[in-house]
């Protein structure tokens, strides 16, 4: 099966989980797709001045892959720079939150595996 960019879901989310702008997610797959053992994997563009908040992921892991640029991502309290190729891994029970701090669009995908 293909499924064409213009047959992905999108929806965009003012201040995500309470961070700054406005993000668009592009979800590839449905949860029936991931066998209900994810519940996403989204592409997130990141414009700049944007971002995801700071939030607690219970149950659930999410994994972040950047394809393209650089942003500022704090894990569990402690904010370094992430860059393409950079894989972020929020566990169970951890926090994190993710920031363009650039003047470029950041992009990556998103998947959240439940445990």
């Amino acid at each position: 099966m293909i499924r064409k960019a213009s047959e992905c879901n999108c929806e965009i989310r003012k201040e995500m989980r309470g961070g700054p702008g406005s993000v668009k997610l592009t979800s590839f797959v449905t949860a029936d797709e991931l066998y209900n053992k994810g519940r996403m994997f989204s592409g997130i563009p990141l414009e700049p001045a944007c971002g995801i908040g700071y939030h607690i992921h219970e149950n659930e892991t999410e994994i972040f892959y950047i394809i393209k640029g650089t942003a500022i991502y704090n894990d569990n309290g402690t904010e370094q720079e992430i860059s393409a190729g950079d894989v972020a891994i929020c566990a169970c029970g951890e926090g994190h939150s993710i920031t363009n701090k650039s003047g470029s669009t950041v992009e990556l995908a998103a998947l959240i595996i439940l445990k």
